[in-house]
């Protein structure tokens, strides 16, 4: 517990030093991949005006993951490339939710009964729990900041929220090619993020590392690893898009 202390301390403490991190090619292709999957998902929604396949739930939980992690928007600037990335992602992703749950003929197309992952219940809540406990074992009561521990929440719920998409697409099983692209996008944008922190690591004098943060976009990238996958093995044959069923494996 000791060991997990000093961690989790180490990064509250050096967290607003590395969110003023440099450019690089890593971290400007990540941001790039995160803002053309969102790009190709309001395309799809836009143009072919069907939301079959989405998973609303998904973008609930990005947008709770965005709106605590970038509360600092009203504390402390660090860049106008900065800001206008956190305004970006929270504003388009909760136009997605808006256009999937209210805009006619979109609305009707979303099916609710595919979509079902109880995500309030089986990521929200777990994530905030051990968020908490994180901070709290990390800082202490006297040490106690309400932004850091929503940071760390939205570090966690990152984590899984892709979660009821990819479980959408598996009840389809075959995917629209644009869906398909948005979750290869994110994907991307999390794996291109891990070489960010690898090449600052070796690069920035002083880098300060982020076991947790490290750990949270492993997990998130191996999420994506089976999807990568058999979307990879589409492109590659010029087939559609399927992902297999238990009795396929």
């Amino acid at each position: 517990v000791h060991f997990l202390a000093i961690i989790i301390n180490q990064q509250n403490t050096n967290r607003e030093r590395n969110a003023k991190m440099s450019m690089n090619i890593f971290r400007l292709a990540g941001d790039m991949s995160h803002v053309f999957s969102i790009i190709v998902l309001l395309l799809r929604l836009r143009v072919a005006k069907n939301a079959q396949g989405i998973s609303v739930r998904t973008h609930e939980l990005f947008l709770c993951v965005f709106v605590t992690r970038y509360l600092d928007l009203f504390t402390t600037f660090y860049s106008f490339y900065n800001s206008i990335m956190k305004i970006l992602y929270i504003g388009s992703t909760a136009s997605i939710i808006y256009t999937i749950k209210f805009q006619e003929p979109i609305k009707s197309t979303y099916d609710k009964a595919q979509d079902t992952f109880l995500h309030w219940k089986f990521a929200v809540a777990p994530c905030a729990i051990v968020a908490f406990l994180t901070h709290m074992i990390g800082s202490g009561i006297a040490k106690f900041e309400l932004m850091e521990l929503l940071w760390t929440f939205s570090i966690y719920l990152e984590s899984i929220a892709i979660l009821p998409q990819l479980i959408v697409l598996q009840r389809y099983r075959e995917v629209e090619n644009l869906t398909g692209n948005f979750v290869f996008f994110m994907g991307a944008y999390r794996f291109l993020y891990i070489l960010n922190w690898i090449y600052r690591a070796h690069t920035e004098h002083g880098y300060k590392h982020h076991w947790v943060v490290y750990f949270c976009g492993v997990l998130q990238t191996l999420l994506y690893a089976d999807f990568f996958y058999y979307y990879v093995k589409s492109v590659r044959s010029g087939g559609r898009f399927k992902l297999p069923t238990s009795g396929d494996v």
